[in-house]
């Protein structure tokens, strides 16, 4: 069965758990207390030397990068579904992950990292960059149910997460009704799980 090592409040393990539960893989859950320091055991470093979560084991397979693997989960076990083939659709997708890892990464998620976890980070810098790609993302929206169409695909799973939290790191989604819709659409999925919610930010 595949391990999967996460912690609630971390989006990037979210992302993982959403993925597996929306293509019903079954999977054992295996918490990781950063609060702790369970990330920094040698143990933990063994499965992934940089000490962070999520880190997921498939049989003799080890990824430790939330794209990563869910890229490798749509590709082994989504049946194409959920990563096309077609270069140009594997291209737009591939454009949004990119997008995840980096001003996703550097706005709404490292503005939640400041308010959830007292993080040393440029808050107000990291508010006008999630606005700024908010803004984008709500025109991008206005005429697709999803990131790259009307099917969802693992941009939208890796989207998800930092952006629905938002407004725990003090970024309004009020300005934006089309990402709103975009967040109820990946709701309705068959297997969507929830992501823990915090009291903080402007839902404190």
């Amino acid at each position: 069965m595949i391990k999967f090592y996460g912690f609630p409040l971390s989006g990037h393990s979210h992302r993982v758990e959403l993925m597996l539960n929306l293509l019903d893989i079954p999977f054992e859950n295996i918490l990781v207390d950063l609060m702790k320091g369970e990330h920094k055991t040698p143990e933990f470093l063994a499965k992934n030397a940089f000490g962070s979560v999520p880190v997921l084991e498939d049989g003799d397979v080890t990824l430790a990068d939330s794209n990563a693997i869910i890229t490798y989960l749509a590709k082994k076990y989504g049946g194409g579904k959920w990563l096309s083939n077609d270069p140009v659709k594997a291209a737009e997708v591939e454009e949004w992950l990119a997008i995840a890892a980096g001003k996703i990464a550097f706005g709404p998620a490292a503005a939640r990292l400041v308010t959830v976890f007292g993080a040393s980070l440029d808050h107000e810098g990291a508010k006008a960059v999630a606005d700024a790609l908010f803004a984008v993302m709500d025109d991008h929206l206005a005429d697709r149910k999803f990131l790259t169409g009307n099917e969802a695909t693992i941009a939208d799973v890796a989207g998800y997460s930092y952006i629905a939290h938002a407004p725990e790191g003090g970024v309004s989604l009020d300005p934006y009704p089309n990402i709103r819709t975009w967040l109820n659409n990946i709701k309705a999925l068959d297997g969507f799980v929830p992501m823990v919610e915090t009291n903080a930010g402007l839902v404190a």
